[in-house]
């Protein structure tokens, strides 16, 4: 069956504010995350791609523009489900302000029972975005054979919500997954079962090295990963 390309959005100017951005309008990429979203499509190069299927979200667009300009005859679709979790009442709030609500503990230690007030809960969530894969996943492969590859680019949350589904990990368990601002994950479905290739895979291992992790760039990205795991916090 097909394989999945998911890509990160490239760090966003929520991101370096430390802001729970989800979907409040006008968050872009800053400077770092231009400059990633321009190296990607050298680092996909040579990958053949069926389709590309992007959130609405401007980040990741943003990101995306690069590899569509770079190959013109790429189709781009938008899949709402894709699109990052509804933090409803939380949007747009200090990621240091919300790490001191109740629901907070919730989120990092039993998400599978976390419902953001006016928004979704991460089960929801889950559950849209693993609908979008598995659908677009059967439309590639009908239209483009069985070693078709497909990509889509969408936020921390969901990747991390869809490893999950493809590793059989309970939803619970999905905050000890962590996936960098325009990494790549790969996924390849097969009828009995995925096998995950690649996981926040940025070919950059300098975060690995003792001393140089906490750049403050760095520091204010690991303050929202810390948070809500990966998404919310740099979302």
């Amino acid at each position: 069956m097909a394989t999945l390309i998911l890509v990160r959005h490239g760090r966003s100017t929520a991101n370096t504010a430390g802001l729970l951005a989800g979907w409040t309008p006008g968050v872009t990429l800053d400077e770092r995350g231009a400059e990633q979203a321009a190296a990607l499509p050298g680092r996909l190069v040579g990958v053949p791609l069926a389709a590309a299927v992007t959130s609405p979200l401007e980040r990741c667009r943003e990101t995306l523009a690069p590899l569509m300009a770079a190959r013109p005859e790429l189709e781009l679709h938008t899949d709402e489900r894709i699109g990052e979790c509804h933090y409803g009442d939380w949007s747009g709030r200090k990621l240091s302000e919300l790490a001191g609500e109740p629901l907070m503990k919730i989120v990092q230690q039993h998400p599978s029972a976390a419902a953001f007030p006016g928004g979704e809960s991460m089960r929801a969530m889950q559950a849209r975005a693993v609908e979008s894969v598995r659908e677009w996943n059967a439309r590639i492969e009908q239209e483009h054979g069985g070693d078709a590859v497909f990509l889509m680019c969408s936020h921390g949350d969901i990747i991390k919500s869809l490893v999950a589904d493809a590793l059989g990990m309970h939803l619970d368990l999905f905050q000890r997954i962590h996936v960098d601002p325009c990494s790549v994950t790969a996924i390849r479905y097969t009828q009995t079962r995925p096998f995950v290739f690649r996981l926040g895979d940025t070919g950059d291992f300098g975060s690995l090295v003792p001393g140089e992790a906490r750049t403050p760039d760095k520091a204010a990205e690991d303050a929202g990963n810390a948070v809500v795991g990966g998404g919310a916090g740099a979302a």
